[in-house]
């Protein structure tokens, strides 16, 4: 169950990054209707993604570095700044989807250019980390219950 509980976190995480991705080509190709649909599409991975990795959380508790130690310092700043940026870019979609929403595109266009890279960073690292714990991730047993 934790095993595929982190698999569907780490491949709807991506995912929406690709989605992402495509809806902002979409837009440059001034395709309204399927940027609309992209965009939502990946909303929609990133929300699936929350609830997988707070399931897994809550579940199974924390995985702890324990990969060599001249990589600690790097994986420990890619968390760091995975995890502030995470904080941000949910509350920063939410924003950038009510502008378009109510039809407000020069604020709606401003802020995506904001959130895009910090949404793309965001599910990168979060594979990364990913990848990085289940090479050399110890188990914590700290369970959120």
């Amino acid at each position: 169950m934790k095993e595929a509980l982190g698999l569907l976190a780490v491949w709807s995480i991506v995912l929406s990054g690709i989605a992402l991705l495509v809806g902002v080509a979409l837009i440059k190709r001034g395709n309204r209707v399927a940027h609309h649909r992209a965009m939502l599409t990946a909303t929609v991975l990133a929300a699936l993604f929350l609830v997988f990795y707070l399931a897994k959380w809550a579940l199974h508790g924390t995985t702890a570095y324990g990969g060599p130690e001249a990589w600690r310092g790097a994986y420990y700043f890619v968390l760091l700044t995975h995890t502030l940026l995470a904080a941000l870019n949910g509350p920063l979609a939410l924003y950038v989807i009510w502008r378009a929403f109510r039809g407000e595109f020069s604020l709606h266009k401003r802020w995506a250019k904001v959130l895009v890279p910090v949404w793309l960073y965001v599910a990168l690292t979060g594979w990364l980390i990913y990848w990085v714990l289940q090479r050399y991730g110890t188990e914590t047993g700290t369970i959120a219950f």
